[in-house]
């Protein structure tokens, strides 16, 4: 028998964060206010409150310092470089770019920040992976259009673009338009990803929900990734695009058929449709029956149709966390993930969070994937959230990460072994940042440990866990040395 392949030479090993979980700074330089700054901290047990008008004498937000890359980014990109990453994904906050989003001209202010990024992400031979939109839309968007679900964001979107792809095409290659997309195929995406705010949600997690003006956004959201993909190749022929999608794998509970079926359709739906769209450039055919038996009508055109069929992307990028199970039994025990939860699953264990880690669901969902689309693949987000103890040398014995990162590797490399064409890991985080589900710093990701605690206390002092010199000798050895 073969040995097992390893992982392919000029593999993307890195990291990665989203502007309004680590930037900080949120009215610094011209900057306007976006949908992460209007969401107060919360905890597993307490679910975070969203607040049209920001008020941090009563509230604490903890996305308006994070962990204030935006005056530590020199510091930390050495740490990456130290680290040996290949590849940095990170995202452009629009509401630093366009303050309001629907500006004219972009504040200078904010490009200039990101040139110097890209700049020193250059010195160290790190290539930027950059998500165009994640979740970082000018909260002025969501009373003065709606968000996402006004078509006129798509222009919006389109200007902000076409300004990072002139002014950064020297420095990036590799773009994501939109992070999660097919998040809004939930009702947890109607904020975060949607931008939009219906009467009578105030919680995150309790969202009033409209399923007409959800999916109209999210195919606004389609559009406008596909016009971004035709303008962006225009540009730069040498630009290459991916869809970025938040895959909830998902088992049938039983062998009964009845369970099989609802997992193919749950499948299909949460994490199929978007890519479908993306990358293939239509509407699947179990879409449109969906929204044929669900009375769900929203506006597409013939032009749209058109524009999504012109620009689909080149690569396929996801986040993977846990699996969860599907049945139709009642009163199953449950557990919780990424947008949504499911039946637990009894082979499994979990986090202290409640996601299930299934390092195995990682290769059977590469290989689903590959078989799926045959184009490349970049697994952009894996990880685990969790306290970690700093001693009192100053030391973070962070095992369990480790364990969980070591786990999920050794299965990507037997992916690859199976023939997907896997070219790239920026596991989450590379350096602690803000929960988006929680609001918490205490559920920590990063390899770099960020001194600041769910209240806001702390000196933003940076520590190497030891995850930190675990991953360096991971990509140093391309992947061979996982011990």
């Amino acid at each position: 028998m073969d040995a097992i392949k390893g992982f392919p030479e000029g593999f993307f090993w890195g990291g990665a964060t989203a502007a309004n979980q680590v930037e900080g700074a949120w009215d610094v330089d011209g900057k306007g206010a976006n949908l992460a700054d209007a969401m107060v901290a919360g905890t597993h047990e307490t679910p975070r409150r969203i607040t049209l008008d920001i008020d941090p004498e009563k509230y604490y937000y903890p996305s308006h310092v994070a962990s204030d890359f935006y005056h530590h980014y020199k510091e930390d990109i050495a740490l990456l470089a130290e680290m040996g990453f290949k590849m940095y994904r990170l995202s452009i906050n629009w509401a630093r770019i366009f303050p309001l989003g629907d500006e004219e001209e972009p504040n200078e202010a904010g490009l200039a920040f990101y040139d110097k990024v890209f700049e020193e992400l250059n010195r160290y031979g790190i290539e930027p992976l950059v998500t165009i939109y994640h979740n970082e839309m000018p909260l002025h968007l969501v009373s003065a259009c709606d968000g996402w679900a006004d078509r006129r964001v798509i222009e919006y979107y389109l200007r902000f673009a076409k300004v990072l792809f002139e002014r950064y095409g020297k420095y990036v290659t590799y773009w994501i338009p939109f992070n999660e997309i097919n998040c809004l195929t939930t009702p947890t995406g109607n904020w975060n990803h949607g931008g939009f705010l219906h009467p009578g949600t105030e919680f995150f997690t309790a969202q009033v929900d409209d399923p007409n003006k959800r999916w109209a956004a999210l195919h606004n959201q389609f559009v406008a990734s596909a016009r971004a993909v035709k303008m962006g190749k225009k540009i730069s022929p040498n630009f290459k695009f991916g869809t970025m999608i938040c895959h909830i794998t998902v088992y049938p509970l039983t062998c009964n058929p009845d369970d099989v079926l609802l997992t193919q359709q749950e499948d299909q739906l949460r994490n199929c449709l978007s890519a479908d769209v993306q990358v293939k450039g239509i509407y699947p055919y179990y879409a449109e029956r969906y929204f044929e038996r669900n009375g769900i009508e929203f506006m597409r055109t013939p032009e749209d149709f058109e524009v999504l069929r012109e620009g689909p992307v080149d690569f396929y990028s996801f986040s993977y966390y846990m699996s969860n199970c599907v049945t139709g039994q009642k009163d199953t025990a449950q557990v919780s993930g990424n947008i949504m939860g499911g039946a637990k699953n009894p082979y499994l264990k979990a986090t202290d969070w409640n996601w299930q880690i299934d390092p195995v669901g990682l290769r059977y969902t590469l290989n689903k994937i590959y078989d799926r689309y045959s184009v490349p693949i970049m697994v952009t987000e894996n990880g685990l959230g969790a306290f970690d103890t700093v001693e009192e040398d100053g030391s973070i014995h962070d095992s369990y990460r480790i364990d969980y990162l070591r786990e999920h590797i050794e299965q990507m490399r037997l992916a690859i072994d199976d023939g997907v064409d896997l070219i790239g890991y920026t596991p989450w985080s590379a350096i602690d940042l803000v929960s988006v589900s929680t609001g918490e710093m205490e559920k920590r990701y990063g390899f770099i440990y960020v001194d600041r605690d769910n209240a806001g206390n702390g000196d933003l002092h940076r520590a190497r866990k030891d995850s930190f010199y675990w991953y360096q000798r991971v990509i140093a050895s391309n992947g061979a040395d996982l011990g």
